[in-house]
């Protein structure tokens, strides 16, 4: 059955024109980095794994920011970003505090969306750094400065823009300073400890999120109990996990997968019709969507912005422009009879797209192969209809313990199907909700869409092989040697996907080097070559072949040779000789051209042009 990914993946109510299709992601991130750039963190070193030196801090810290900033602008390219180094020597602020320095590029705002220009000068920061910016302490016993409450001040101000409610505000901080108020006197350290966390008190009640990235010495752990942990508020239980976290973190940013990440937003809103005169909303969500590259835009050639499409019909007779709505014909009798797009629009929808309740069915009647494209996941709404929420759940909770899964009628502009409402219970662990409950609303096959595998590869009057109860359990044994433990789709990476993101990366960058991209779909050739792994693989492979390991290349070489007959016994058709001096093989078809192409033993792939070409290079011409 062939399949069109498109349709597979599109739901069924899905128009370009409909409101749900066309919003962008209802969330997004506004991010500050606020990197600490005293001279500590550029004394301070530790060793890299990749090259035999020494990095340091300042180093790690950057570039983990800007690995992971060449992949934000492809994962969550909406979300607006600022850096914000503190400890300068100069300062660059709109609040014109000491020790300060939001870094950015010429026409772009403070906050913005990263650019091309942003990210290859932010790679360079670390040459021109010290020209530029310079590094000091900006916390002496002797002075009242404290730039690390400047910089939570800033990054406060930065992240005015946006809502709260649309929009997720978060603060990176960076440091190998575990105790910034370490060595001022008692009375200076307690007013300093208590307004820079009364600062960072006011961020939080105003939705904006801390986390903080703390960077150890080698020879010293960082102690987040001396200060930090107040900052961030961080409960004693949370402590123990958090160092090991925070190093998961930094790894993660490093070798961040480039992948479009979207938002939770519904797909689509359905009413629910269980019964005459009582139906309730539901809100959908698509699970599942294929990773595609992203859409073409135009750029004018001179200033290099987006250009904006227009279309104008043209009339044939006249050539003038066609004013106003453009309508269809359809010949009927000697008649052109006209259609408006809308009157299309509603001849095309069979149904109104709303949710029938037909009846139960039991759940072992569901079998896998019934899915055949990913499922909508349903969710009740009283934003519409009050009461639906109640009477959702009332019917979810029947369904689980009737073990029972809900048959409807569903349609909207494609043609309609039969759905089954599967219940799925919520699941739970220490960290939180794992799963949501609600339904699964699966998009049951037709009678056509279901093909008997036996029935395409037997022949007529001859029954289909059957394995032996002997083959079966060497392949069932061969299967658990061969299977993946944990597996999930997100372990592998789409490898033609990856080095487009890579390609685009190295132009919009002006790269040198294409940065190679590791295809995971790869055989593991080391696993695969385990005693266990092929001993197994011997003896699946005896048990279908026997003790002569060459039949299975015999037979296909027999095959051959018996294609290669027929194709002998065809050739007398035609004289290829003589239609290639006249230049007539372009008149044969590919099945013909192919004919010749087998009786010789020559690869058969390619197109027209290309099966020519080595019939010609064959015969000498």
């Amino acid at each position: 059955m062939e399949l069109d990914p498109d349709d597979v993946f599109r739901d069924e109510d899905e128009d370009p024109e409909n409101d749900f299709f066309q919003e962008k992601e209802a969330s997004k991130e506004f991010v500050v980095y606020l990197i600490d750039a005293s001279p500590k963190m550029f004394s301070s070193t530790c060793h890299s794994e990749e090259e035999d030196k020494q990095e340091s801090h300042f180093h790690i810290a950057v570039s983990c920011i800007a690995q992971s900033l060449k992949s934000h602008i492809i994962n969550r390219s909406n979300d607006e970003i600022a850096f914000c180094f503190f400890n300068t020597r100069e300062k660059k602020n709109l609040q014109d505090l000491n020790g300060v320095y939001v870094f950015n590029v010429p026409e772009r705002e403070c906050i913005d969306r990263p650019t091309a220009r942003l990210i290859k000068e932010f790679d360079l920061i670390e040459e021109s750094f010290d020209k530029d910016i310079g590094s000091q302490t900006g916390i002496v016993s002797d002075s009242r400065e404290n730039s690390l409450y400047s910089a939570l001040w800033v990054a406060q101000a930065l992240l005015r823009k946006g809502s709260s409610k649309t929009a997720d505000k978060r603060m990176f901080l960076f440091t190998n300073e575990d105790d910034p108020f370490g060595n001022m006197r008692i009375s200076v350290k307690e007013d300093m400890t208590r307004t820079t966390l009364q600062r960072a008190k006011d961020a939080q009640d105003l939705g904006i999120s801390i986390e903080l990235l703390p960077l150890s010495q080698p020879d010293k752990q960082f102690n987040i109990i001396l200060f930090y942990k107040d900052l961030i508020g961080l409960n004693s239980d949370e402590l123990t996990e958090f160092m090991p976290s925070v190093g998961q973190k930094l790894e993660d940013m490093k070798d961040q997968l480039k992948k479009r990440v979207l938002a939770k937003r519904i797909a689509k809103r359905i009413t629910f019709m269980i019964c005459d005169g009582l139906s309730i909303e539901l809100n959908g969500y698509a699970l599942l969507r294929p990773a595609i590259p992203g859409s073409i835009t135009w750029l004018d050639s001179t200033t290099n912005l987006p250009v904006k499409v227009e279309r104008s019909y043209i009339c044939t007779d006249t050539g003038a422009i066609m004013q106003g709505l453009i309508q269809r014909i359809q010949p009927y009798k000697n008649q052109n009879v006209m259609f408006t797009m809308e009157e299309l629009s509603q001849v095309k929808r069979i149904s109104t797209g709303h949710l029938r309740l037909l009846g139960f069915k039991p759940l072992n009647c569901l079998k896998d192969y019934h899915n055949l494209k990913p499922s909508t996941f349903l969710y009740p709404s009283d934003k519409e209809v009050i009461g639906s929420t109640r009477a959702f759940i009332a019917l979810h909770r029947s369904m689980i313990q009737l073990q029972r899964f809900a048959v409807a009628f569903y349609g909207g502009t494609t043609p309609p199907r039969l759905v089954a409402l599967v219940a799925q219970e919520e699941i739970e662990s220490d960290g939180g909700q794992v799963e949501p409950p609600g339904m699964n609303m699966i998009y049951l096959p037709y009678a056509n869409d279901i093909r008997d595998v036996e029935e395409l590869h037997s022949k007529p009057g001859v029954a289909a092989p059957r394995p032996s109860d002997d083959q079966l359990k060497k392949a069932s044994a061969l299967m658990r040697r061969l299977e993946l433990n944990d597996f999930s789709v997100c372990q592998f990476a789409n490898p033609a996907l990856q080095r487009h993101y890579a390609i685009l990366q190295a132009i919009a960058l002006d790269e040198n080097e294409l940065r190679d991209t590791r295809d995971e779909t790869l055989p593991d050739e080391e696993g695969m070559n385990r005693p266990a792994v092929v001993k197994a693989i011997e003896q699946f492979k005896q048990s279908i072949y026997g003790d002569d390991p060459d039949e299975e290349s015999d037979s296909g070489a027999k095959d051959k040779t018996r294609k290669r007959k027929a194709c002998n016994a065809d050739d007398v058709k035609y004289d290829y000789i003589e239609l290639a001096k006249t230049g007539k093989l372009k008149d044969l078809t590919v099945v013909e051209l192919k004919t010749y192409l087998t009786a010789n033993n020559l690869p058969v792939g390619g197109k027209k042009e290309v099966l020519i070409n080595r019939i010609l290079t064959h015969i000498g011409k």
